[in-house]
Formats: C-alpha cells, structure tokens, sequence
C-alpha cells in the first residue's frame, strides 16, 4: 500500500495556514520508531521512513503546512502559529478516522518568531516517551510515531543533538486556532472553519438547534473529562495555554510537564510558571477560563444579538465547574474501588488528599498501599490517622454492599503502578542523548506502556526517589 497523504486543511480559507516545506537535515537516522502505532493506524512498511519523517524527502500527496493560530499565553494574549513544526497531511485510518501527522523540530516556519524551528533529541524523546505513557495510562494524548536523529547539532545554551518528533493526533486545532480565525477571517470564512471542526470531530453538533454552541458544549465535556484524568494520575501540563487545548480534547504539546511524586496542590513544575498559574489544582479552573476564551470566539456564529449570545455561552461556561467534579468524583471513586454513588464519598476523597498533604504522602503509591496494605510500610502509612481514614474507607464499602477484597480488586485497572517518575525520565533521557544508549529509554518505555501490569525486574521503577530535588524544574526548549 502507498502512502497517501489526504489535505483537508487547505480546502480551509489561506491565511490559516501557510505551505513550507521541512528544511532538510544532513544524515537522518532512526532513533526510535513505533511500529505498534504504525500498524495500529494501517500505516504501510516503508523504507524510506528516514527521509520521509526528517523530511527530506516527501510523497506526492504531501502538501505540508504550517498553521496559523493565536493564543493566550499565562493570560496575555499572542499571535502565534506552528513555529518548528509541519504537517505533512493527514491519513485516513481503516475506521475512517483522519489522524494529522506533523513533524516537529523541521525546521523554521513564517510563524517561528526568530526561531531556529529545531529540536533537541532529549527533548523530542522526552514527548515521546510522556505521550505514550500517557496512552498507556488511557488518557487521551498525541501519539508518538517516531524520532528521527538529524545529524545536526542544535544551540539550547549550549550544544545538543538535533531530532525531529513524528507526532500524530486527531487534529491540531486549538482552542488558539479559534482565536485566530475570528480575528483574520469574514464571518463567512469563519462559519466555515466552524462546519469543518465540527464535521470532523463532533458531526452530531451539525444537527443541533445552534452548532456553535452544541460544539462549546461537547469541547466543555471533553476538557471536564481530560482535566480529571490528568488530576487523577498526578499529571501537571505546565502550559494550559489557549494555544495548547485541543478541540479534539486531546493532551497535546508537552512541553514542561510532569508527574507529581509527593502531593501537594500547589506544585509547579515548569520552569516559566513563576505564579503557579498552571499548578496542578489550577488545572480545572484554567481549563474553565480556556474554554470561556474559546466561547468568546463563537459568539458571532452563536446568536445575532449580542447580549443573547453572550448569555448563552455563559450558561455553558458556567456549568464546567459541576460538570468537572461531577467527572472528578466518578473517576476518584473508581480510584478507590467504589461503583456506586454516596453521599459522603466526596468527603472522604478530601480527606484522604488532605492527609497526603499533610504527610508528604506520594501520590500514586498511596491508593497501591490502599490496595495492598501488606507491601507498604513507609511510615506515614503507620500513623494513625491514616488507620483511621482506612477504617472510613472500608466502612464506606460495607455501606455499598462490597467486601473490601472486592473493592481492592476494582481498584487494580485505576491506580497505575507506574508513572513516568520524573528522575527516570531524566536518567534516561541522559542516557540516551548524551551516552548514545537506548537501553534503560527501551525498558522505561515498555514499563510505561503497560502501567497497570506488575513488573518485577523493573519494581523499584514504582518508587519515587529516596530525595526529591526541591528544585527540579522542566522546560519548553524551544
């Protein structure tokens, strides 16, 4: 089977999106490629793969671009756009899904901004490695196909390995995008840009009395569902800028993220987020001020008069708070093994990240230690005040009428036992771009593409480290 490029985007009015090709790099090599992905989506053997996702060389059917969007960045607003990377086209699965696959780090765009439109391989291999455990983890995420090592050096303070990511996802639509197109395109254009969103990702919104806001509405459910997984497995995004939600409600452009160890809800990893606008509890909210950006943009095409427009898209902003702990608590009970709604249980959910608080608890390990009390013995766990919450928690099953073996057991395919530890990844990541070893990358890897499955050669991977460095930090690199 050929590879065949379709190019929906560009039926799209031109100025959201410019044609660039990837610059061409020296001597493209393989560092990593997803061959469970690639067969998963139907995509044929190739063995011109290397100058394919470097971009050397492209398909016929190719017509790569860059897009154009805009953006609020830690609440000012941007105009911004696709500055390192390039969208091939997008294939069709054997589901009939349309999956984009762009290329990241290929170099500069009309949008890069004076910058170089390059990326490091650490860095490239660190979304690599995030976005499949975030897959692994069953959240929705961009997928990683390959990295592709340039034979370049690129300048980030000092000198790196030059890479280039193949990312795919159900589009790259952002909320951004939205932003852009109601400022530089006719209220015509703009409806049609409208209809496309809304036939590829929500063609049931088409048959609702108001479209715009049937899609306000299914993009609030979506980001109320994302935000909750997110918050669930201790997952902090680093930049919940508008240019980085997606419509699809997918994770996208992981940049500064990172799994917390030791609960707090105020921690911050990004190295830019000075004010802890994106720290991990702010999450929910800031996804609620995204999605009033993203309302403000579809006025026009929600109501003629203004006020009524303006009213009806608060009534949807307004219900996102409910609607997050609504999803919240339903994943948070499954977290605990409960499969019924009670009165109580968001008490006790509270009262159990409290107590995490309070003892410097990790995050991940104590819902393990909830499911298997046997094999935890740090001491926080032979307090009494956590004997206390346990004898709530396994009074709240009997109240459902569950043994508490049943609910350890329901417990097992929502707790990982393991997430992307942030010194692992790092160690890895060392490894491999500066040692030129892929071994423990490999093995983490694997590891974080089955989180749920016990591991016992890689056990002590489950573990946060003996110190945590106070001052780790994670960055755009761009």
């Amino acid at each position: 089977m050929s590879l065949f490029f379709e190019n929906t985007y560009q039926d799209l009015p031109h100025n959201l999106f410019s044609s660039i090709r990837p610059t061409p790099v020296k001597n493209p090599f393989i560092q990593i490629f997803n061959h469970r992905l690639a067969e998963k989506i139907n995509l044929p053997e190739n063995e011109n793969w290397v100058n394919i996702l470097s971009g050397n060389t492209l398909p016929e059917s190719c017509k790569p671009i860059a897009q154009a969007y805009s953006g609020h960045q830690f609440g000012h607003y941007n105009v911004l756009g696709d500055g390192r990377a390039i969208l091939l086209g997008e294939w069709r699965t054997p589901d009939n899904q349309l999956l984009d696959i762009q290329l990241k780090g290929s170099g500069p765009t009309p949008y890069s901004r004076k910058g170089d439109g390059r990326a490091t391989l650490s860095a490239m291999l660190r979304e690599y490695l995030i976005s499949e455990a975030m897959h692994g983890l069953g959240i929705p995420s961009s997928r990683s196909l390959a990295v592709i090592r340039t034979g370049e050096v690129v300048y980030r303070e000092e000198l790196h390995i030059g890479a280039i990511l193949t990312r795919i996802a159900s589009s790259h639509i952002r909320v951004g995008t939205f932003e852009y197109a109601v400022r530089h395109l006719s209220i015509e254009d703009y409806n049609k840009f409208l209809n496309y969103v809304i036939d590829r990702h929500y063609p049931t919104c088409k048959n609702q009395p108001i479209p715009a806001l049937a899609l306000l509405e299914t993009v609030s459910q979506k980001q109320a569902s994302l935000i909750s997984q997110w918050l669930s497995v201790g997952f902090i995004h680093g930049v919940m800028n508008t240019d980085n939600m997606s419509i699809a409600g997918e994770t996208i452009d992981y940049g500064p993220c990172a799994f917390m160890n030791t609960f707090h809800p105020a921690t911050v990893f990004s190295s830019i987020d000075h004010q802890g606008r994106y720290a991990y509890a702010n999450q929910p909210a800031i996804a609620q001020w995204n999605l009033a950006v993203l309302a403000g943009t579809l006025l026009p095409l929600i109501d003629s008069d203004q006020k009524l427009a303006l009213e009806k898209a608060k009534a949807v902003i307004e219900k996102f708070p409910d609607l997050y702990s609504s999803t919240w608590k339903h994943i948070m009970r499954q977290k605990l093994g409960w499969k019924k709604e009670m009165q109580q249980d968001e008490i006790l959910i509270n009262e159990l990240l409290a107590w995490m608080e309070t003892e410097k608890a990790d995050y991940t390990r104590t819902f393990l230690a909830i499911q298997e009390p046997q094999n935890f013995k740090a001491s926080y766990f032979q307090t009494d005040s956590w004997k206390i919450w346990l004898a709530a928690w396994e009074k709240r099953c009997k109240e459902e009428g569950i043994s508490i073996e049943e609910a350890r057991k329901n417990m097992e395919k929502h707790n990982p036992k393991f997430i992307p530890r942030n010194h692992l990844v790092e160690e890895a990541l060392e490894k491999a771009s500066k040692q030129n070893d892929m071994s423990m990358f490999l093995e983490l890897l694997q590891v974080l593409q089955n989180p749920f499955i016990v591991n016992e050669k890689h056990s002590s991977w489950m573990f946060p480290p003996e110190k945590e460095d106070p001052e780790y930090a994670t960055y755009c690199n761009t």
